[in-house]
């Protein structure tokens, strides 16, 4: 059997009958179709083939000699230039269609065959020259040319075979073998003839499910070819360049090559689809065989070259290889014996069929190590003769066997071949040699190039419009490559001899006029790749460098890379590349991944580990998911095999994007090609993800791959949170519920199936709620050992989760003991300046008070002369109508007076002269403690005396009251630890100043009913309760003196304010400023105390209940 690798078909041309054939030279594959089109493929590969457009249906066509001959539903025989394509005029016409075309050897004449039952013979160069062959009583089925130019044979849908004498266009001899029709559409077989190269010995007629042989002027059936595995007719048939194997294929989709001398099948192969076969050619060198289906499809047979042993010539040409700087020049020509003429891609199995790539290129066919010759003369290798197209052989057709060339033996080397390293390419892009291809797709749109005749432009469509609108930029630089971020667009192209490569950046969200920005590379330098982040840019060249720039276009870092990159991606201040680490050997490629974080945090995630590929896979696509998180960060895993989506070999699944939440891979179909066209817009298709877990079929392989994933896609929440961005958590414990949900599924079927171990292991990895429920399955089950097992695993992830809480509650206290420690410093600091700032004011004040005694006894002598020296700064000169003399200055203890205090003998125009005075805040203010504060009492609190609050609104809410007292009370909320309070307590105690009398009566401040009653009732609420600080007594005193009845508290306001007489309203107003005040304290004291009662951990029965009994009043 031959070693024929078949190639996966790919899409052509619409769904109708095709037909393909060679040119001269095998370097393109050319086929027509019912779309009226003619295509030229470069090779299978080819997604950008030239098309002609030839009519509304081409049923045939012929190339040679740079003519293409089609024969067109229009009724015509037309003729074009190759490869060009530019009509050349019509060659002949029928009155109906024209159903086959074929050229003689020569390419001097055409023959065709049509459906009004005659053939004709036109001459190429004088197409007026034709010889018209009647006799056929239905449609021409097909013809085929004699390779002397003497006869031609034809078959028609009336059941016969006729060969024709062309020179007199005279019918030779018939058979009737065939099925008759009506018509070619109802035609079993297309029945297409052939006629054996070179010497024309022989006409092959495809008959039903065989293939008989004619022989030459006696015109007898000399053989029959057939074979077992064809079960339908045979359509078509092709013979080899060389004479010596004929190749058929059938309806069913079969095609069998046989050679003809030794009638041994040497090869089998079935269409993947089952469809029939319409075209068939082999490739000038014999290498290949190109066929097509009547779906509109093109598929390739490779590797048809290898011949049997008896051969006509040795192959001593040396073709040149890759690679061939690895060995010597005396081995190249031992190495490369018996190659074929055409170079053709390695074999590899049908598996993977699919690897080859634009961006892979293409491998030459690895060297054949069965082509060194033995030392024995007679010996022949099979791999080391290639049949050779002797133009001379007589007509019998005989071949001459030629001895083989020995040669002496030589060292050869076995090891592993290299593979050609992969090329760069910008993921999301198709290939460049296409004119209109996609330059970008990714998640914030789409950037397409346009470069033919009409137009060299780059069209940028967003997906959300809102981001901005869609641009047309003329591609005057002719850029490849390009990115798209929600800030800018990035293009770059190579340089070329008189031009330096470009990198250009269209910053669209730029808040300036000058959106644009350039920048031209050194010499000899070319961009390769181009990735866009959040604030950033970066290009990476064939220097071996990568290159930052910000978003406006300030160079950033330039370093180097270890080897040649492949691509970029990149996702807010994170970098993702691929670059190739070594020479990969046996169709294996070498590549690295490094991530790097951009940005203030600048550090390498991953340090160039090596890539994770399949085997002899390349890569088509690299990228960050929707949620910003790059897989290989974590877990290297396979997520989705795109094959398994494919209906067929040549299908394939072109990636744009990937979601974690919900778990996606977005991509494009492609119906027998590798990459979508432009126009029409592709629809996106979404695919789900399946990790290759085994027995995905049962019910377990389900569970474990669904737990899996679940745990690996949901691990971007942690990355969110890492990272320092905001994430759902709803849907974080909805993941983790699912995740617990699983193990319990697969917990309970481990049961069933008494796997208790198994239970165990995935009881590990539940949460201690998840394992007390499987301990109460377990019990419910009567697995006792199971359960109690289970029982001391969920007693040490009890002890876990306290050790981890406990942790959690130091690290919270040494957080908080750190701030405190930082806040003392902060106000010992602010007492400092305080001191510094009373001794500037005490000498302020002594220097006011002797100005103050000196205009008081001018005033008694001259009270005009005083009325014009008032101190302007005066608060007590503000209403010059009345003036008051100023008090002298009592010596008090505390040594000074309050500058802020307002005299109580001024009068206001407003007010009567009965009225009490409006309290000034500043009147509240007591002296800052001048006394150093120890280390032992470092945390001591200040002076807790009485003493009236600034006054403040009531909050209207709670979170306003926090604010409120966070800002008037900073000092008030600091949570401190047990040790901590009862020193304070100790330190207040001691350092509490005694209540000094104030003799001076004319600055004394009027006591409020609360003060008047604490200082009553201060000794019994202590004798009572001992143990409460200073604020504690107030806010008892405050419980108490609102439990009294109005009239009470009236009386104590009447009694503290001794006996003068005033406004009622102005005293409610100030009670109740003094309620709002005490009350915002006591709410603030409140808070403080419940916020400790969260901290205190939770008790044990017995001390619940005593906490209870003595608690109840």
């Amino acid at each position: 059997k031959m070693p024929v690798e078949k190639k996966p078909m790919r899409y052509g041309h619409t769904e109708g009958h095709t037909d393909v054939c060679f040119d001269d030279t095998g370097k393109h594959i050319v086929t027509c179709g019912s779309d009226g089109d003619v295509r030229i493929w470069e090779s299978l590969d080819d997604d950008d083939p030239k098309s002609i457009s030839v009519g509304e249906k081409a049923f045939s066509l012929a190339l040679k000699g740079g003519k293409l001959v089609t024969a067109v539903s229009n009724n015509t025989v037309q003729i074009h230039t190759f490869p060009d394509g530019d009509p050349d005029g019509i060659l002949t016409r029928f009155t109906t269609n024209a159903n086959h075309v074929t050229f003689n050897h020569t390419g001097l004449r055409v023959a065709a065959g049509s459906s009004d039952f005659m053939v004709k013979v036109i001459d190429v160069s004088d197409s007026s020259q034709q010889k018209t062959l009647r006799g056929h009583e239905a449609p021409v089925l097909s013809v085929a040319f004699d390779p002397k130019d003497e006869f031609l044979a034809s078959a028609s849908c009336d059941g016969s075979v006729a060969v024709w004498k062309i020179a007199d266009q005279m019918q030779v001899t018939s058979w009737n073998v065939l099925l008759k029709s009506s018509d070619v559409t109802n035609a079993k077989s297309l029945c297409r003839l052939g006629w054996q190269p070179h010497t024309g010995k022989l006409l092959a007629v495809p008959v039903d499910k065989s293939v008989q042989l004619y022989e030459r002027d006696s015109w007898r059936d000399v053989c029959c070819l057939s074979d077992d595995f064809i079960t339908q007719p045979v359509n078509v048939v092709a013979w080899s360049p060389c004479g010596r194997f004929l190749a058929a294929g059938s309806i069913g989709g079969f095609i069998t090559v046989w050679n003809v001398e030794t009638k041994e099948c040497l090869e089998r192969e079935k269409h993947e689809k089952g469809y029939t076969v319409c075209g068939l050619a082999w490739h000038p060198a014999g290498g290949q065989i190109a066929y097509t289906d009547t779906e509109g499809c093109l598929g390739l047979l490779d590797g048809v070259s290898a011949v049997p042993v008896n051969s006509t010539k040795v192959n001593t040409g040396k073709e040149a290889r890759d690679y061939d700087d690895l060995f010597d020049g005396d081995d190249d020509g031992t190495l490369d014996e018996g190659l074929s003429e055409a170079r053709s891609p390695p074999k590899v199995s049908a598996i993977e069929d699919d690897e080859d790539d634009d961006l892979m290129p293409m491998m030459g066919r690895a060297r054949n190590r069965g082509a060194f010759l033995d030392d024995d003369d007679n010996s022949l290798d099979v791999g080391s003769v290639k049949i050779g197209l002797d133009k001379d052989l007589d007509d019998d057709g005989a071949s001459a066997v030629l001895p083989s060339v020995s040669a002496p033996p030589r060292p050869a080397y076995e090891g592993p071949m290299p593979t050609p390293p992969q090329k760069p390419f910008q993921p999301g892009s198709t290939p460049a040699h296409l004119m209109h291809r996609f330059m970008v797709w990714n998640s914030v749109g789409i950037v397409r190039g346009y470069n033919d005749e009409q137009d060299n432009a780059i069209d940028v469509e967003f997906h959300d419009t809102s981001v901005h609108h869609a641009l047309h930029l003329t591609n005057t630089l002719e850029h490849t490559l390009a990115d798209l971020s929600q800030e800018a667009v990035l293009l770059a192209c190579e340089g070329t001899d008189e031009l330096a490569s470009k990198l250009q950046c269209l910053h669209f969200s730029s808040w300036d006029t000058n959106k644009e920005w350039m920048v031209d590379l050194p010499k000899e330098e070319d961009v390769r790749v181009v990735c866009l982040g959040q604030g950033w840019a970066a290009a990476a060249t064939s220097a071996l460098l990568v290159r930052v720039f910000s978003i406006g276009g300030v160079q950033h870092e330039v370093f180097s890379l270890p080897g040649p990159v492949v691509c970029m991606a990149g996702h807010g201040e994170q970098l993702l590349l691929v670059y190739h680490r070594g020479t990969g050997f046996d169709g294996e490629q070498a590549l690295a991944v490094q991530l790097l974080q951009l940005g203030k945090r600048r550090r390498q995630i991953l340090h160039g580990e090596p890539l994770p590929l399949s085997r002899k896979a390349y890569l088509s696509w690299l990228g960050f998911s929707a949620e910003g998180e790059s897989v290989l960060e974590s877990y290297a895993a396979p997520l989705c095999n795109t094959r398994e989506n494919c209906k067929g070999k040549s299908d394939h699944y072109w990636v744009v994007g990937i979601h974690e939440n919900p778990q996606q891979l977005r991509c494009i179909p492609c119906k027998g090609a590798r990459f979508p066209p432009t126009l029409p817009r592709p629809a996106v298709a979404i695919l789900p993800f399946k990790l290759p877990y085994c027995q995905t079929t049962t019910e377990k392989g389900q569970m474990e791959e669904q737990y899996w994933r679940s745990v690996l896609f949901h691990n971007h929440f942690d990355f969110l949170a890492a990272s320092g961005y905001e994430f759902d958590e709803v849907a974080k414990s909805q993941a983790q519920k699912e995740q617990q949900e699983l193990l319990m599924k697969m917990f309970a079927l481990s049961c069933k199936l008494e796997r208790e171990f198994r239970c165990v292991e995935l009881a590990e990895q539940m949460t201690q709620n998840v394992v007390t429920l499987a301990v109460r399955y377990a019990s419910r089950s009567r697995r006792m050992a199971l359960a109690q097992r289970l029982n001391q695993l969920a007693l040490e992830k009890a002890a876990e989760l306290a050790a981890a809480t406990q942790e959690e509650d130091e690290e919270e206290e040494d957080q908080i003991g750190a701030r405190e420690r930082g806040e003392h410093r902060a106000r010992s600091h602010r007492a400092q300046e305080c001191q510094e700032e009373e001794e500037e004011e005490e000498e302020e004040e002594e220097q006011e008070t002797q100005e103050d005694t000196v205009d008081q006894m001018e005033t008694e002598d001259a009270p005009e002369t005083r009325r014009s020296r008032l101190n302007p700064f005066s608060k007590g000169s503000s209403s010059p109508e009345k003036s008051s003399p100023k008090p002298s200055v009592m010596a008090s203890k505390e040594g000074r007076v309050n500058p802020f205090k307002v005299s109580g003998g001024v009068k206001s125009s407003g007010f009567s002269t009965g009225q009490p005075r409006m309290t000034n805040v500043l009147d509240s203010m007591t002296k800052c403690s001048r006394k150093p504060s120890t280390p032992g009492s470092s945390t001591a609190k200040p002076d807790k005396s009485p003493v009236l609050k600034p006054l403040v609104p009531k909050p209207k809410s709670k979170t306003q009251t926090t604010l409120l007292q966070m800002s008037a009370h900073k000092a008030a909320n600091k949570k401190l630890g047990e040790k901590e309070k009862v020193a304070e307590k100790e330190s207040s105690v001691e350092k509490q100043p005694p209540v000094q009398a104030v003799e001076n009566t004319e600055n004394r401040k009027p006591k409020t009913g609360f003060q008047l009653w604490l200082e009553e009732n201060r000794k019994a609420i202590l004798a009572e309760n001992p143990d409460l600080d200073e604020t504690d007594v107030v806010k008892e005193a405050m419980g108490r003196f609102r439990s009294l009845s109005a009239d009470d508290r009236m009386s104590l306001t009447e009694r503290a304010k001794g006996g003068n007489s005033g406004d009622s309203a102005e005293l409610k107003k100030r009670k109740r400023i003094e309620e709002e005040s005490e009350e915002a304290q006591m709410n603030d004291k409140t808070e403080l105390s419940e916020n400790n009662a969260k901290k205190k951990k939770p008790l044990d029965a017995s001390s619940k209940l005593s906490a209870f009994a003595f608690n109840k009043n």
